[in-house]
């Protein structure tokens, strides 16, 4: 990809072109093709190994090009926000550049491949509980293109600018564009549910704490390294293009492997969620519900399906009829939607739900083995179940050993309903690990050069990058999304700050503006798309 911004390179800019090669390009586009065509492969023996029925022509065009935009979007993020990794290396001299970003992007891709998954269902509690339910209908398809092609116009519009901008943000305030579009184009007197502010308010608090922890902690870091480590080297900025000292050197290499690890491991999850509503709803038999949970799990899955209904029935008291299962879905998804999942009405529906779960699972002998048909069905009853199990309000009532068994339930549900095929990282993790080898240029220029007045030297990107793997890595752990963007360009300008080096402000003052608007840009942008596309599916 050409960058105008690389080509008229002022002095002591590393070769941004160095190590080119028309045969890097050839190796690049085959890895894509033998991609796709490994995803086509991946979902057609997934659903004949499920007993379905071959997906129809239409609709497999249809699951091809949302997988084809989830996965464009992942691309889009890994040559948007990776390009911070490998910015301080490229500056130091310690890589050249296309070996930094294919190094990057290699350990991005071992970053997805291992990742647990918790991220990737922490931003799809963000979307509206019907549309999740309901995501082969032309609102859920309304909604996966709306919230993805949203966050991938605006990614490539910061990209432009040469803008370093958080994907997480732009993917959240997407979300929140489409909650807040689908209550409104909602009939007059329909319950419907638009965003889930205590859920944005969890996902925002940790992309909020991103700049200011970055900024922070890499300030601090540089002046405990000043006054521990007294090497006079570290203090320097490269000198013309000589790569640093061998120690100094393999510091710098180590935390961009861990930093672009870590980012793999966090944000390469944002887009396997979204690639699972599509699947389940392109191909619920095969994805709705987890094949691969082991037989043997079955008896303990049932007696906590059993316990919970006990626990809801004892809290249910003598509250009316008890409702048959059709009313008791209606009953807690309307309880979802307005976020008041209490009461004796909601744990009597709640006690109807979790024992037709338990029969479901214990007629058929295992989850594996529940028939097509009736999968659609059992995957709402334990969705709704761990939902409503995940957003209940504490209740005194409710004693520490009925919640140690509400939750050992819930955990049930979740490993039966929220998995990721490993085919679905390999692809990922190949798009996110592709795309940092492509376009990275603006947003390393900016980092290196646009961020502070002097030449980065080698313990201010040491610090920066060490507290964005640390920072990144235990978020992961936590399953909180955070952004890689907003860690280490606010550490490269703490380190900048704590250095007495300076700061452009005027670059400060465009990249805090970005992150400001992101989140109602992309929230206008993904809520105008899904008005327009709702009158198209």
């Amino acid at each position: 990809m050409s960058d105008t911004t690389a080509d008229s390179a002022p002095i002591g800019r590393p070769d941004m072109r160095g190590g080119e090669h028309p045969a890097f390009r050839l190796f690049f586009f085959g890895v894509i093709m033998a991609a796709l065509a490994f995803v086509g492969y991946s979902v057609i023996s997934d659903v004949r190994a499920a007993g379905g029925q071959d997906v129809a022509i239409g609709a497999f065009v249809l699951l091809g090009l949302a997988l084809l935009i989830a996965l464009g979007f992942e691309f889009v993020n890994g040559f948007h926000d990776t390009a911070n990794a490998v910015a301080t290396v490229i500056y130091t001299n310690s890589l050249p550049p296309l070996v930094a970003v294919v190094w990057s992007g290699m350990w991005n891709l071992a970053g997805v491949l291992i990742s647990s998954g918790a991220v990737a269902y922490s931003i799809v509690t963000l979307l509206p509980v019907e549309l999740i339910l309901q995501v082969g209908s032309g609102a859920g398809h309304a909604m996966i293109f709306a919230l993805l092609l949203a966050a991938i116009i605006w990614n490539l519009a910061t990209w432009a600018l040469g803008i370093p901008n958080s994907s997480s943000h732009a993917l959240v305030g997407s979300i929140m564009g489409v909650g807040l579009a689908n209550q409104l184009l909602a009939p007059h007197g329909v319950a419907t549910q638009g965003v889930d502010w205590t859920q944005v308010t969890k996902v925002f608090e940790s992309l909020l704490f991103s700049p200011i922890c970055g900024f922070a902690l890499s300030a601090a870091l540089l002046v405990l390294m000043k006054l521990f480590i007294r090497n006079r080297k570290l203090y320097e900025a490269p000198k013309g293009d000589q790569p640093p000292p061998w120690w100094i050197r393999g510091l710098l290499i180590t935390t961009c492997t861990g930093v672009s690890f870590f980012h793999g491991g966090n944000d390469g999850q944002k887009g396997m969620g979204l690639i699972m509503l599509i699947l389940i709803g392109a191909a619920p038999t095969a994805y709705a519900l987890n094949r691969a949970m082991p037989e043997d799990m079955t008896p303990g899955f049932v007696q906590a399906a059993d316990q919970a209904t006990s626990i809801f029935q004892s809290h249910a008291g003598t509250h009316g009829t008890v409702p048959d299962l059709v009313t008791a879905r209606q009953i807690v998804g309307d309880a979802l939607r307005t976020r008041s999942v209490t009461g004796p009405e909601v744990y009597s529906a709640l006690a109807v739900i979790s024992d037709a779960v338990s029969r479901d699972v214990k007629d058929y002998g295992s989850i594996h083995s529940v028939p097509s048909a009736v999968v659609p069905n059992v995957r709402t009853d334990m969705y709704l179940a761990s939902d409503a199990i995940r957003t209940m309000k504490s209740d005194p009532s409710f004693s520490a050993q009925d919640v140690a068994g509400l939750k050992t339930f819930m955990k049930d549900l979740n490993e039966g309903t929220r998995f990721i095929p490993t085919w679905v990282k390999v692809a990922v993790a190949v798009a996110l690990g592709l795309g940092t080898m492509v376009g990275w240029k603006r947003i390393v220029i900016t980092v290196g050069e646009k961020i502070g007045k002097t030449h980065l030297t080698y313990a201010q990107g040491a610090a920066a990058e060490i507290v964005a793997m640390g920072t990144i890595g235990l978020a992961e752990g936590y399953g909180m999304p955070v952004s890689t963007t907003h860690i280490l360009s606010g550490g490269v300008a703490g380190t900048m700050a704590a250095n007495g080096s300076g700061l452009q402000w005027s670059t400060l003052r465009t990249m805090g503006l970005a992150w400001v608007i992101t989140l109602p840009a992309a929230m206008m942008i993904s809520g105008v798309l899904y008005v327009l596309l709702r009158q198209v599916f």
